[in-house]
């Protein structure tokens, strides 16, 4: 389905094609996973209502997901799944309020952290395997001088990439960038067969120790790039994890421009998912993203801590 299709959906429409992805078997009730449920019709209940025949709770689609307790209507819900996952750089709140003509800034930000948080999936659970490429980088402000210093040691906040070479990729905020930090990253995310490619950083030293493949590094400060290794090995290089990380930062200076330290991790989120589903249809990415908004819960009042 594309943007024109959404174009002309009415309400309903978009209520049974959320459905469609969320329950494609048949309604499920999200208080207590019971199928045995009847739609409830007649001008006394609202459209899209259904009752759980086990624990006699009613429910509609939005229930049990980001989208509960929203009185946006569902067409501009399915809009914004679909500007927020074709939009390869981000999609800022300012321009979801205005396309969607929503009713306030706050709204159209509040949304897209919804969406965010149903982005972040359950394919964080599988670890990384096979060449796994690892890199820091930093968020923050362009120097406002000339020559200033830039990354580590000024008040950009650290993020850790890990990209598995045609595969998944794991993107967090990090406490701070020295070992133990990174070990604990690439440990948890990363299959103990696999091999892990970085730069010359020391804080990456003895890391080969934990995985089957070892340890290869490319030394950036030479002007090594690529390294071919004569006996056909693994190819070194960074350039896939800097890739994703050029996409983070063409979003943050033309898009985003404000990526503070409290909702980093949604726009991890955010741009990890689109890279998971990069080789798919904006349509089948946008449905992949309504998905993953069961099961998740997002308030207004504490938006970072889900």
């Amino acid at each position: 389905m594309n943007i024109l299709d959404i174009g002309r959906m009415t309400d309903g429409q978009a209520r049974d094609y959320l459905e469609t992805i969320r329950w494609p078997d048949g309604p499920v009730c999200p208080h207590c996973s019971s199928k045995n449920c009847t739609r409830l019709q007649g001008d006394a209940h609202r459209h899209g209502c259904i009752q759980c025949n086990g624990c006699r709770e009613q429910f509609t689609v939005t229930v049990g997901s980001v989208m509960e307790s929203s009185h946006i209507p569902l067409v501009k819900w399915v809009m914004a799944f679909h500007l927020i996952c074709s939009s390869k750089k981000g999609f800022s709140a300012l321009q979801l309020q205005r396309e969607l003509e929503l009713g306030s800034y706050r709204t159209a930000w509040f949304m897209a952290h919804r969406i965010r948080l149903a982005m972040n999936g359950e394919e964080m659970k599988k670890q990384l395997d096979g060449v796994v490429e690892v890199d820091e980088s930093y968020v923050g402000g362009r120097p406002r001088q000339h020559g200033a210093k830039r990354g580590r040691g000024t008040a950009k906040k650290p993020i850790i990439a890990l990209v598995q070479r045609d595969g998944d990729v794991r993107c967090k905020p990090l406490e701070r960038v020295n070992g133990e930090c990174l070990m604990k990253e690439i440990v948890e995310n990363v299959s103990p067969t696999a091999t892990i490619v970085t730069d010359e950083l020391a804080s990456y030293r003895g890391v080969g120790d934990k995985f089957d493949g070892g340890h290869k590094t490319i030394k950036h400060s030479t002007g090594q790039y690529v390294r071919k290794p004569k006996n056909g090995g693994v190819v070194v290089h960074t350039n896939t994890v800097e890739s994703f990380f050029a996409l983070i930062k063409r979003g943050h200076f033309g898009v985003y421009h404000p990526m503070s330290k409290q909702h980093l991790h949604r726009y991890c989120s955010e741009f990890s998912f689109r890279w998971r589903h990069r080789k798919v249809k904006d349509s089948v990415r946008t449905v992949a993203a309504i998905a993953g908004s069961a099961g998740k819960r997002l308030v207004y009042e504490t938006p970072s801590e889900a």
